[in-house]
């Protein structure tokens, strides 16, 4: 298998994490059908969703994969005034990624990053590889500092 920026950037961090594929199903690309295709927690799969400040500038926000963001939240979390989804068709341009394998490591930039609390609940989370197929399965801990992010409730209620 070829190394994605994702991996290559946590391997030369010292991190370490595993790496798990699946088949992509075109017609579903959701983190919640890759979590039942592999057996696991949605709880515990994180979907990596870039967000636009009113300035223009991007803000990575990590949640569960069932889950819903709160731009209100997630706004205050990286202290702006509001934060509205970056549309999917500028995805590639800002990240180097395409939907359905957008990672939060290994971005052609780094963003400010927020990961839900959530997160903090397992001993191992599973993000995207940086390519459709690919998961990497790494300590919450190891991703927060890696990525510098802030740990926050961002995930819409009820």
């Amino acid at each position: 298998m070829q190394k994605t920026n994702a991996m290559r950037e946590l391997e030369r961090a010292g991190i370490g994490f595993e790496v798990i594929t699946y088949e992509v199903d075109e017609d579903d690309l959701s983190g919640v059908h890759v979590s039942e295709q592999l057996g696991e927690d949605p709880e515990q799969g994180f979907k990596t969703l870039v967000t636009v400040a009113p300035n223009g500038d991007h803000v990575v926000c990590c949640i569960p994969v069932a889950a819903e963001l709160d731009l209100k939240a997630a706004a205050r979390a990286a202290g702006e005034k509001s934060l509205s989804m970056m549309h999917v068709r500028d995805l590639l341009d800002a990240t180097g990624y395409i939907r359905g394998g957008c990672s939060p490591v290994g971005m052609k930039r780094r963003f400010p990053t927020i990961i839900d609390e959530g997160c903090m609940r397992y001993g191992q989370i599973f993000i995207s590889g940086g390519r459709r197929g690919i998961q990497l399965k790494l300590a919450p801990g190891d991703l927060v500092a890696h990525t510098g992010a802030a740990v926050a409730a961002i995930c819409r209620k009820g």
